[in-house]
C-alpha cells in the first residue's frame, strides 16, 4: 500500500455501560453513559482550543466522518456541539463500524474464557488473524478499511472505535500487527495519524 498522504484526527467513542463493565461490544449498538458524554464534550472543547483553525478547514471540506453505531454518532454530535459546530453535519460510513466479535459480543473476558477456552487460547497465539465464531479478525477489519482509505481525498476528522484505530495503526502508521492489536486506545483523547505514524495530540 502506498504511503497514506492525509492527516486523520481520530476519536474513539466515549465510555458506555459495556465499557464500564468490560463487556465486548463489537457491533452491538450501545449508547454512551454519562461519563462517555462528558468525555465527548471535553475532547471537543480541548480540540477547539488547540487546533481550532484546522477544525475550521475540516468543516469547510465536509471532512467529519463517523461510524454509524450510536456510541460513535453521539460522540461526534456532542464533540461538534462543544467545538461550536452544528451537531448533525457529518457523514456516516459503515466501513468504520467496530470489529465484530460474533457470538462473544455482550460477554466479559472471564465469561468467554469459561465458555470458549480453546478460542481464547487460539486468539492469544495470533490475535491479528483470529476471528471469534461469527465474527471478524483484525486482518478482516483491515481489509474492510482499505477501500474506505482509498476513497478519502483529503484530511479527515473521524469518530470510530478501538479496533478500527488498531487496524489503522497497522495499515497507515507502520505499527507491526502484533503490536497494533494490543495498543491501548483511550477514550476522551484524540489520536493523530500522519506522515506514516500516529501520536496522541491530547
Amino acid at each position: 500500500m502506498a504511503p497514506f498522504p492525509y492527516r486523520l484526527i481520530f476519536l474513539r467513542h466515549g465510555e458506555t455501560a459495556y465499557n464500564a463493565e468490560s463487556r465486548l461490544q463489537g457491533q452491538l449498538d450501545i449508547p454512551l453513559n454519562a461519563r462517555g458524554r462528558e468525555q465527548a464534550r471535553s475532547v471537543g472543547r480541548t480540540l477547539q482550543a488547540r487546533i481550532g483553525a484546522e477544525i475550521e478547514q475540516l468543516e469547510a471540506a465536509g471532512a467529519f466522518i463517523a461510524s454509524p453505531l450510536v456510541r460513535a454518532r453521539e460522540t461526534m454530535e456532542i464533540a461538534r456541539d462543544a467545538i461550536g459546530l452544528p451537531p448533525h453535519r457529518y457523514r456516516l460510513d459503515t466501513a468504520l463500524k467496530e470489529i465484530s466479535f460474533g457470538v462473544w459480543e455482550g460477554l466479559t473476558w472471564p465469561e468467554i474464557e469459561a465458555r470458549d477456552p480453546k478460542g481464547i487460547a487460539t486468539r492469544r497465539r495470533d490475535k491479528w488473524n483470529f476471528s471469534p465464531p461469527g465474527g471478524e479478525s483484525y486482518a478482516m477489519l483491515a481489509e474492510r478499511l482499505r477501500p474506505w482509505l482509498d476513497r478519502l481525498s483529503g484530511d479527515a476528522f473521524v469518530v470510530s472505535h478501538g479496533g478500527v484505530a488498531r487496524a489503522l495503526m497497522a495499515l497507515v502508521a507502520g505499527v507491526a500487527p502484533p503490536k497494533a492489536v494490543n495498543a491501548p486506545i483511550a477514550q476522551g483523547r484524540a489520536l493523530c495519524f500522519e506522515n506514516g505514524s500516529c501520536h496522541w495530540i491530547m
